[in-house]
């Protein structure tokens, strides 16, 4: 049945078509509030800050949602803002309160450390879903020595590892293996005392375990290579169902060259909900037993490297990762609904957009980056002119007269798609090159190499 526009299911135009003088109030209501359940746009909060919160907010307000964000660091608010209201979250006790004053009905976090601020009971505790796994089911991503235990548990490949709690202990262990190794913080964080560091020979390894720093101990993972890719999917039930293979860009300099940087240069993502590639079915569909058992209803990325002609999982992520979740969201016919389906415990219903197979993201680092230490002036952001494709704007904001300025290391992302890798990249490139600010800089390289999954 159709009223106006509206389709109406068969219950309810029954309901509709039994109504009468007795009962019309109550069914008045009944109407009232089934139309304001169709009509009302869902709210959804991103907590995060920068371009990747600025661009979660905006895909999802082209797709018809309201949005918000909750900001939870003490940098690069201004982007977000661009797009919707902001809420710093520095001094919040209760994010419940602004959900329920804002009528939020999805919270989409884009760091693991929500769950341990001050507000997390109180955001699990409100009317908004949350997209993202809780409990037990953050143990993958946040406990190193964890996912190897469950990878051990379920026979998926894994580099031998070790966690050391002192230098001493370090040093002992990489004597015993004289190997190298890729040094980690056991504990993931972006505020880890420890970032990636990726030793390619084991003197390499033997210096740097002289002079990190070992607050929290440290995590020794064999180093396999250069043959890095991800695979992104959405669990739901105890089931994958696969979205992306992807490849992240970490090192600072062209050719793969310089220090793993804290945020990725760039990447790339295809869609591939057939796992052509096959790293979902070596990485994640063998740990569906512990998804179904933790009850794990979120996104899950898998970093894998190919070595000696299989898969090894050398990490995985709860969300759908930094470079990634711009591309995968424009990507999507209906994102909103794919990730209101997932967080309310339903299986997605992921389709894709019809000439956004593939999609590239680049990375403009301004001044000093990766060495944050270094800080320069507030210099000019210029667009030579409009952009083709989306630009995401992290460490800026804007002057008194409008213009954009640089307040940090991290500048923009230029993001672009096509039913081709090579036309995605060509894109991405084609505007980065419109950005102008002092000192910056952009991996010309990327798509170049790592590509295709499994290749050297």
């Amino acid at each position: 049945m159709q009223v106006g526009r509206i389709m109406v299911s068969p219950k309810l135009a029954i309901r509709l078509a039994c109504c009468n003088a007795h009962s019309l109030w109550s069914d008045l209501s009944f109407l009232l509030n089934w139309l304001y359940g169709v009509v009302r746009q869902p709210h959804i909060m991103v907590l995060g800050v920068g371009g990747f919160a600025q661009a979660v907010m905006q895909i999802l307000s082209d797709d018809g949602a309201e949005v918000s964000c909750g900001l939870t660091r003490n940098y690069a608010h201004d982007a977000p803002a661009f797009v919707g209201p902001t809420y710093d979250l520095a001094d919040v006790d209760s994010l419940a309160e602004i959900i329920d004053r804002q009528s939020v009905d999805l919270v989409v976090p884009m760091s693991i450390d929500w769950a341990r601020e001050p507000w997390a009971r109180s955001l699990l505790a409100s009317r908004a879903a949350v997209f993202s796994p809780t409990g037990d089911g953050m143990r993958i991503e946040r406990e190193r020595d964890f996912a190897r235990q469950l990878c051990k548990q379920f026979s998926v490949p894994f580099p031998m590892s070790h966690v050391a709690h002192n230098r001493i202990d370090a040093l002992e262990f990489l004597k015993a293996e004289s190997r190298a190794f890729v040094i980690k913080n056991p504990l993931c964080s972006p505020m880890s005392p420890l970032h990636t560091i990726v030793c390619e020979s084991p003197s390499d390894t033997r210096a740097w375990l002289e002079r990190i720093d070992y607050a929290e101990g440290v995590f020794l993972q064999e180093y396999l290579g250069q043959r890095e890719a991800g695979h992104i999917a959405l669990v739901a039930n105890g089931e994958v169902h696969s979205l992306v293979t992807n490849q992240e860009y970490k090192r600072a300099h062209a050719g793969n060259l310089g220090i793993v940087c804290g945020g990725p240069m760039g990447g790339l993502t295809q869609a591939d909900p057939g796992d052509r590639y096959g790293l979902a079915a070596a990485l994640l569909n063998p740990l569906k037993p512990w998804f179904a058992d933790t009850g794990y209803t979120g996104p899950i990325q898998a970093t894998g490297m190919f070595h000696n002609g299989r898969w090894y999982a050398i990490e995985y992520n709860i969300r759908l990762g930094v470079t990634a979740t711009p591309m995968i969201l424009r990507m999507l016919k209906q994102p909103v609904a794919t990730l209101l389906r997932l967080a309310r415990g339903n299986p997605p219903e992921s389709k894709f957009r019809i000439g956004y197979e593939f999609g590239a993201s680049i990375t403009l680092a301004g001044y000093g980056y990766p060495y944050v230490q270094l800080e320069g002036p507030r210099v000019p952001v210029k667009l030579n002119s409009e952009p083709s494709c989306d630009v995401w704007w992290n460490e800026v904001t804007r002057d008194v007269e409008g213009c954009l300025t640089a307040t940090g290391h991290r500048i923009a992302d230029t993001v672009a798609f096509g039913s081709d890798l090579a036309t995605a990249v060509a894109e991405a490139n084609e505007n980065i090159q419109k950005i102008r600010c002092l000192g910056s800089y952009h991996r010309p390289d990327i798509g170049q190499s790592l590509w295709p999954p499994g290749n050297e």
